[in-house]
């Protein structure tokens, strides 16, 4: 039985409405939506890992300006997805949701101390976040599906490089979210 996880990456304010604003990230939260409550009802861990900077994050605030800052309006996960009581949120302070946050220990004590072998990503942008931290699951022996209509970037062309490279460099599968379902429903949870 696989044992999934769904990663929620950075479907924050500032990155669907505000100083970094995704145009195409609209066209996203219905999906997710509809993941995350097929998720619950199959109960398969969901997390929320979402960038949450200090003034300290030069490498970051120097390119993109400061967004997601710690404590804002900008950093709160959008009201469409907002977390339940018992989803996890992951702050990052980079592209990837395994670098310097708790995310490793989170998944590898799921299921019983057996640990997640399945992540499924979902959230912003297909080519930056979601592709780093891809290769960290990747290097830590996780298969990796990319929910194909529950990503996005800020153009086509960034969308569809960032899942080739998914796909062809990390073994990930590229599936739309009905497919996903599926597979919760085929396969079964273990959480005991």
């Amino acid at each position: 039985m696989s044992r999934h996880a769904i990663l929620v990456i950075d479907m924050q304010n500032d990155f669907v409405k505000g100083k970094l604003k995704c145009e195409r990230a609209s066209k996203i939260i219905h999906n997710i939506q509809t993941l995350l409550t097929e998720a619950r009802k199959n109960d398969i861990p969901i997390f929320y890992c979402i960038d949450e900077h200090l003034p300290i994050d030069n490498y970051e605030l120097d390119l993109w300006g400061p967004h997601a800052m710690k404590g804002t309006e900008g950093q709160k996960i959008i009201d469409e997805l907002n977390p339940t009581d018992i989803d996890y949120v992951i702050p990052k302070r980079t592209y990837s949701a395994f670098d310097g946050t708790g995310l490793d220990r989170a998944l590898n004590g799921l299921y019983g101390g057996k640990g997640v072998d399945t992540v499924i990503i979902t959230g912003l942008h297909t080519n930056i976040c979601d592709r780093h931290s891809s290769y960290d699951a990747f290097t830590r022996g996780l298969k990796i599906i990319v929910a194909e209509d529950g990503v996005e970037a800020f153009t086509e062309e960034e969308h569809l490089s960032g899942l080739e490279y998914i796909k062809r460099m990390y073994g990930a599968d590229i599936k739309k979210i009905n497919e996903i379902i599926k597979l919760f429903k085929q396969t079964g949870q273990d959480l005991k």
